[in-house]
C-alpha cells in the first residue's frame, strides 16, 4: 500500500482541520507538513491538536520545507495566498490540489502556465456528490433544452468571501455548454426594480449568506407547469477534504497537466 504525503495550507482554518481529520482517518495518507500564515499564533503548534490527536507534526510557515517534506499540496486558502504556494509547488515540482476559488482570470491562467510542469487537480468543488450533480446537470440540461428557465440558487456560511460560489459558477458553466450558449453572456447575478420580462436563454444566479451554513446548491428548470430542481447540500466539510485526497492519489506517477474532480472520477 502506497502512503501518499501530504502538506496542508490553511492548517488552522475550517477546512484545513477537516483535512487533517481526514488524512488521520486514511490509511493511504500521512500528515508531513501543516502551513499556515507568518504570525498565526498557531505556528509550532501540534497540528493534530486542532482536531484533538497530537501526530508530531508542527505548524510552520516556512513552504519550502513543508513542500520538501511532502509529494502533494491541497489548499483551500484564497486565491492570493494559493497563487504563492503554486509558485513553490513549481519549484519544488511537487504536484498540487487546488480547491480555493474565486481565482480571477489571471489566476487561473497562472494554473494552467503551473500545470504546463507540475501536476494540478484544480476544481470548484471536490465533493464526489457535487461532481455527480455535475454529470447529471449536463444530461438534464440537453434534455431540458427549450421552454424551461434556469436559475441557480447557492447558500453558504457568513465568513465566505466570494460570491456566487465557485461551485454555482461551474453549474451554471455545465448547464450553459450543453445547451450551447456562454455564461459571460447570459449570465444575470442579481436582480432589482423594474427588469421587464425574463428573456428565455438568461441563467440567474441568486446568493444567501448566513450563519454556518456549510454549502446548499440548488439548479433549478422551471417550466410551463412543472419544475426540476437538481439539488446537493453538504451537512459537513468532510466530503470535500475526501475528495480532495481522493484527487492527490490520483495525481500520483502524472508528471504534469491540469485535471478536474470529472477527470478524477473517470467520468469524461
Amino acid at each position: 500500500m502506497t502512503v501518499i504525503r501530504y502538506a496542508v495550507a490553511g492548517s488552522a482554518g475550517r477546512m484545513g482541520r477537516t483535512l487533517i481529520e481526514a488524512i488521520a482517518a486514511d490509511p493511504t495518507a500521512q500528515l508531513v507538513a501543516a502551513l499556515e500564515q507568518s504570525g498565526n499564533p498557531l505556528i509550532g503548534k501540534d497540528a493534530g491538536e486542532l482536531i484533538g490527536a497530537p501526530c508530531g507534526v508542527k505548524i510552520t510557515d516556512d513552504v519550502d520545507e513543508a513542500l520538501a517534506l511532502a509529494d502533494c499540496l491541497i489548499d483551500f486558502t484564497r486565491p492570493e495566498g494559493a497563487l504563492l504556494h503554486l509558485t513553490a509547488c513549481r519549484q519544488h515540482q511537487l504536484g498540487m490540489v487546488i480547491g480555493t476559488t474565486g481565482f480571477d482570470a489571471a489566476g487561473k491562467a497562472a494554473i494552467a502556465a503551473a500545470a504546463t510542469e507540475i501536476p494540478i487537480v484544480f476544481a470548484p468543488n471536490m465533493s464526489v456528490g457535487v461532481n455527480a450533480v455535475f454529470k447529471l446537470l449536463d444530461v438534464a440540461a440537453r434534455i431540458l433544452n427549450e421552454g424551461y428557465d434556469v436559475e441557480v440558487i447557492e447558500a453558504h456560511h457568513h465568513h465566505k468571501v466570494d460570491a456566487p460560489s465557485g461551485t454555482a459558477l461551474r453549474m451554471g458553466e455545465v448547464v450553459a455548454n450543453a445547451l450551447g450558449r456562454d455564461l459571460s453572456e447570459c449570465a444575470v447575478y442579481g436582480r432589482e426594480g423594474h427588469t421587464g420580462a425574463r428573456p428565455a436563454t438568461q441563467i440567474g444566479f441568486a446568493t444567501v449568506r448566513g450563519g454556518d451554513i456549510v454549502g446548499d446548491h440548488t439548479v433549478l428548470f422551471a417550466g410551463i407547469g412543472e419544475r426540476i430542481e437538481i439539488s446537493h447540500k453538504s451537512g459537513s466539510r468532510m466530503p470535500y477534504a475526501q475528495g480532495a485526497l481522493r484527487a492527490g492519489r490520483f495525481m500520483q506517477g502524472k508528471s504534469s497537466g491540469l485535471f478536474d474532480m470529472q477527470d478524477v472520477l473517470g467520468l469524461r
